[in-house]
């Protein structure tokens, strides 16, 4: 066996909390190294009573590495432990201080040691995120419900978007439009931003206690969160706390005044005065953007406004949650803080970060609850929309990214298959809805929240910025139908099976390359689901043992030798029956 390539270490994604009574201890392998691993654990102050031998499950596995887990709950809450790796007829025992050939003599030296499960310190998102499927919504372009608020020189709906111009859409218009929402199935909006600003994207905050004119006011927000949640339909709201607009009242002071300013220290300020040479600004900003000056979060001035806007927008308006955007690049030791800010207001609030990276930096329990999920989101667009990759590589990507996190951060995280920073889903696939839909099948049968980016589900396609920010289609005759019942199908099925949302999973190869099945399943469900990611018929057999049937009809599954095709694109979603 490959010894160098096994790795494993106390905490992070490795040994975990995840609850107040269970450890999650994982090991990483070289891919079909070992055929057994057993999790030798016990209390490091009484070994030889409380020690147990437990085998470990292989549940993931890519073109790399097998990764291999054990739950336990110590009587004690700690343990030590080592692992005891077996391939035919070599062993090996793996400490913190090395490897040995034999199981290790003294119990107290050298072995891995869980010190104590303190509950704070169990990573809880909240619970509410594992049942929610996300609707993202661009206020100024999903509906126009309120004309006497719209900006100077208004379009008409449905014209050409750019990056500049507007076309009125506001809060009225999501009031308008609830019943369509609710009906789709979704039970979570996540708003980009809606703070008074001077572009159509609003991502350049002028006024952060202050809802865009353009909108409406704070007082029809908080008419609109108090509708959805009559509705069970929770808000989540966008909030630009890496840099601020050029119209900040700070940064407008700081322009004016130079470095006498009482907020010169609010930003990052390289040189003076504040100018743009060849392209760069002389001060730190998102991107090259002179717009969007830095925020200095370090500065104690700067942190306590922005907690209080943290906490405001919870406690006067009523919402579940913030997205933060450009969030890495905001310093740790201020969400620490915030997370302690939101969470002494509501516990419940979710906390999301955009992070297109890996985030287990900031997924600890002490600032995020979950990040925006690229990596999950690039698997899907290689295989599902591009072709890139095959089955066998996407199941590997996905089971990756799996074992990079915890279970409760991966039973949280945010999955999306296109945003208002991205070409549009249906574009990328050619325009092909049958592949837009078997990638949102995946999506809507997976661990993690779901989200939908508005239009999607009727049809709406679009190249990149500002393409991709269409108004929003409600002419019926111009919407999809089909597709759209597709997908409150869907999404009325995810809610309807615990399975779909937190089972386990369990890819299950196939000789067709691109014929991708997987298996969901609780204590009470179990589900196949299989999908045909090409232009031929696909052939998929279903587990003789078991009595299936077609989870959206309720038919039995019966075939003469177990054997059932696909047609092209297809997908099949099945279940035992009990």
């Amino acid at each position: 066996m490959q010894l160098d390539v096994m790795y494993h270490r106390i905490k992070q994604n490795w040994s975990y909390a995840y609850d107040e009574k269970t450890l999650h201890i994982r090991l990483r392998t070289k891919k079909n190294d070992a055929d057994t691993v057993v999790l030798h654990c016990g209390d490091k102050y009484g070994w030889e009573h409380t020690n147990s031998s437990v085998p470990m499950l292989k549940w993931a596995t890519d073109n790399l590495f097998d990764y291999w887990e054990a739950a336990i709950q110590p009587r004690y809450r700690r343990t030590v432990y080592y692992f005891e790796i077996r391939d035919k007829d070599e062993v090996v025992y793996m400490l913190e201080k090395g490897f040995l050939e034999e199981a290790p003599p003294v119990i107290y030296e050298g072995l891995f040691d869980f010190p104590f499960l303190n509950p704070i310190d169990v990573m809880t998102p909240p619970a509410w995120v594992k049942d929610a499927v996300f609707y993202q919504i661009f206020p100024e372009r999903f509906a126009n419900g309120d004309p006497t608020n719209d900006p100077e020189g208004v379009l008409p709906w449905g014209g050409t978007p750019s990056p500049t111009n507007y076309f009125g859409g506001d809060l009225q218009g999501v009031l308008d439009h609830l019943d369509y929402i609710s009906e789709l199935g979704v039970n979570a909006i996540y708003f980009n931003p809606l703070f008074q600003a001077t572009t159509n994207h609003k991502y350049d905050t002028q006024d952060y206690f202050k809802v865009d004119a353009h909108f409406g006011t704070n007082e029809k927000l908080k008419e609109l969160v108090d509708a959805c949640h009559k509705r069970g339909i929770r808000v989540v709201m966008d909030a630009v706390f890496n840099h601020s607009g050029h119209t900040f009242p700070p940064f407008l002071d700081v322009v004016k005044n130079g470095p006498e300013s009482q907020y010169a220290d609010w930003f990052y300020i390289r040189e003076w005065p504040l100018e743009v040479k060849d392209g760069i600004p002389t001060y730190d900003t998102f991107g090259f953007e002179p717009i969007m000056p830095k925020l200095n979060t370090a500065n104690p001035e700067v942190r306590e406004y922005l907690l209080k806007i943290a906490r405001y927008w919870i406690e006067e308006i009523g919402i579940d949650g913030w997205r933060l955007d450009v969030a890495n690049e905001v310093d740790h030791h201020f969400w620490r803080e915030f997370r302690k800010a939101v969470k002494s207001v509501n516990p419940e609030a979710y906390i999301l970060g955009e992070i297109m990276h890996d985030s287990m930096s900031w997924l600890q329990g002490d600032q995020f609850d979950a990040v925006m999920n690229y990596p999950f989101t690039n698997a899907l667009l290689d295989f599902f929309a591009h072709a890139r990759i095959d089955a066998t590589e996407f199941s590997y990507a996905i089971q990756r990214q799996l074992a990079s996190y915890p279970r409760q951060v991966n039973e949280t995280s945010f999955n999306l298959l296109g945003s208002h920073d991205t070409t549009r889903l249906l574009t990328l696939c050619k325009g092909n809805k049958d592949r837009l839909k078997i990638a949102y099948l995946f999506e809507l049968t997976f661990v993690g929240a779901p989200c939908i980016y508005y239009g999607d589900e009727i049809g709406m396609d679009g190249e990149h910025d500002p393409h991709n920010r269409k108004c929003m289609e409600w002419d019926v005759k111009k919407q999809d139908q089909s597709l759209l019942t597709f997908f409150q199908t869907m999404i009325k099925l995810r809610h309807e099976h615990e399975a779909l949302r937190t089972g386990s999973i369990r890819f299950l190869p196939q000789s067709n390359p691109q014929l991708l099945v997987y298996e969901r399943e609780s204590a009470n469900e179990r589900f196949l689901i299989a999908i045909n990611n090409s232009d031929a018929a696909a052939v998929y057999s279903l587990n003789a043992d078991y009595k299936w049937v077609d989870a959206l009809t309720g038919d039995n599954m019966e075939s003469g030798n177990g054997r059932f095709s696909l047609p092209a694109f297809g997908y099949s979603i099945t279940k035992v029956k009990m």
